[in-house]
């Protein structure tokens, strides 16, 4: 069932008090109910605080941009609320920065007031994001809040190690994750040999290979490994 209006709640995200008392205004008006942050750091503490249903988040804000802000409030809080970018920023490079960060919609500066109402009624209507707190590449899916992993349809069973090297793989997948920078990730200053990390990685290929023909971990001689 389609939710009332009046039980829509947005979180404006804008360093200009201006253009955020503007549209608080104008959506208020349409009986939603507003919230309004300054800089990303205070959004942070909003959201992990209340729910909302739909975010507009500026990009360009002092302590914390809003590209930064978007990428902790998926990576850290694993806050799955629709976002829709509000900027000046019409560069593609922009575009794409945002889309990669966690945001859902991209509405630049100057807009329409009815034209952000219907994308944001179009984003409450969507509802949450599903994939939050997810890493996927292929075939393999881990879910980041309970360290499952799945191939396919086969669960499967990894030591904590593994599961931290399988995390490192899937954020750089496709790209490769050198020898140093996994055994700095998962031993600081203080690795061991390197047979440790070769019988890790060993043991990782064979868990997610079992009861499957291809092989997705691959080693590149000289550079790293790689999830393919």
């Amino acid at each position: 069932m389609k939710k009332s209006v009046k039980n829509m709640k947005v979180l404006i995200v804008e360093d200009n008090p201006s253009v955020s008392e503007t549209i608080a205004d104008y959506l208020e008006l349409e009986g939603i109910v507003i919230d309004c942050a300054y800089h990303g750091e205070s959004a942070i503490h909003l959201v992990a605080e209340n729910h909302y249903d739909v975010i507009i988040m500026d990009i360009m804000m002092p302590k914390l941009d809003g590209i930064s802000t978007v990428k902790k409030l998926r990576q850290e809080l694993f806050c799955s609320t629709p976002i829709l970018f509000l900027t000046a920023k019409d560069h593609l490079e922009d575009k794409i920065l945002a889309f990669q960060a966690g945001g859902d919609d991209y509405l630049l500066k100057p807009f329409a007031m009815q034209e952000l109402s219907l994308r944001l009624h179009a984003l409450e209507n969507r509802g949450p994001r599903k994939d939050i707190g997810e890493l996927k590449y292929a075939d393999i899916v881990m879910d980041i809040r309970t360290n499952q992993v799945i191939r396919g349809e086969v669960v499967v069973k990894l030591s904590r190690t593994q599961l931290k090297i399988l995390k490192l793989l899937l954020k750089h997948a496709p790209g490769y994750v050198s020898r140093q920078e996994i055994t700095e990730a998962l031993w600081g200053d203080e690795s061991p040999n390197s047979d440790a990390l070769r019988s890790h990685v060993y043991g990782l290929r064979t868990a997610l290979n079992k009861g499957f023909s291809e092989s997705r971990l691959e080693t590149l001689h000289g550079q790293g490994y790689r999830i393919k």
